[in-house]
């Protein structure tokens, strides 16, 4: 057994492994070349986070749905840069909007060169994803486009929060579905796409992209709570200090409002409605989540996802590609606890 990708992923196959583990060295030269510019700062700052490293777990996906045609397709490995360049500036424009001062581990652009050019940054990205995709063909540019329409406005609408009369959980799921979804959902297209499967084959990998991308992002959340080191390079609780209610926060909300919450519910979410830039106060309130049962309901929402992703995978053949896209899932929920 070897291990591959993002957060362990087991490949028990020599040449599977061989092919992506080439895939994604070609990625990341791909990144790097994609990133350079004639003024060295823009070079500079357009690389910081492709440096800092992340799970490239987009441009595994991408290799992975390539094995159902040709995985040495010329279109692969540059739709898997875009893919990832396009996530890239997303975060460039994320920490300035959350105000964010450490990402992977490393102090954020915003914090390191200021707002204005760590947006400039994110735009430097989106254009340079452009120029490798007009090389692409048309198909490729309009599902981008698509895609990055969702992106946006999941972000939108995270921003503007649920209209009234709306449940804020599937509100919420909405946001991620956009937000993080659909991109996952064009790694799993494009590389069945690129590499000449069928159309069912792509609306398959399509799909289980979405529900992957879901379930990676609910994970995300468990970990901000449940982790005492967070694979993002944040500090645990990170979205609790900012109060950016993700779904096990959702999830004790709509337990306090019910008519089963208990004091101690209310009283929790009193608690993470006040100021949690105290240290003191946010402790007691990331204790106070860990030990609530609204955690193991973001933990179960998690799973379902993952299992929805596996569940669409059913109609491919048997093959090593479709085991590892189902060790994929597997990651997501060991990820969640």
């Amino acid at each position: 057994m070897t291990v591959v990708g993002p957060f362990g992923l087991s490949v028990r196959d020599q040449a599977l492994e061989a092919d992506v583990q080439a895939g994604l060295a070609a990625v990341e030269e791909g990144l790097l070349e994609a990133t350079k510019s004639d003024v060295p700062f823009i070079t500079e700052a357009a690389q910081h986070l492709v440096r800092a490293g992340g799970k490239r777990f987009r441009p595994l996906l991408v290799m992975l749905a390539a094995q159902f045609g040709d995985p040495y397709s010329p279109g692969v490995v540059p739709s898997a840069v875009v893919v990832e360049l396009t996530h890239l500036a997303t975060l460039y424009h994320d920490d300035v909007m959350d105000e964010a001062d450490v990402r992977r581990g490393v102090a954020s652009a915003n914090a390191r060169w200021g707002n204005s050019v760590a947006v400039l940054t994110g735009d430097f990205l989106f254009a340079r994803a452009s120029h490798i995709l007009a090389d692409l063909g048309p198909d490729a540019v309009r599902i981008q486009a698509e895609a990055f329409e969702r992106l946006v406005t999941g972000q939108i609408l995270e921003t503007a929060g649920p209209r009234d009369g709306r449940d804020p959980i599937d509100h919420y799921l909405d946001v991620l579905a956009g937000k993080t979804g659909s991109l996952v959902a064009v790694a799993g297209r494009f590389g069945a796409m690129m590499s000449g499967a069928d159309e069912s084959t792509v609306n398959i990998l399509t799909q289980y992209g979405e529900r992957l991308g879901t379930a990676f992002q609910l994970a995300d959340d468990v970990l901000d709570i449940a982790s005492d080191s967070h694979e993002s390079g944040k500090t645990p609780g990170t979205d609790l200090r900012e109060g950016i209610p993700t779904l096990p926060v959702l999830r004790l909300r709509a337990r306090a409002e019910s008519s089963s919450g208990t004091p101690e519910d209310r009283a929790l979410c009193e608690l993470l409605a006040g100021d949690l830039t105290d240290d003191a106060r946010h402790a007691e309130a990331l204790a106070g989540l860990r030990a609530h049962p609204a955690l193991e309901e973001a933990r179960r929402d998690t799973v379902r996802y993952a299992e929805e992703a596996r569940a669409s995978l059913a109609p491919l053949p048997a093959c090593m590609a479709k085991a590892a896209l189902e060790g994929l899932c597997d990651a997501v929920v060991h990820r969640a606890g």
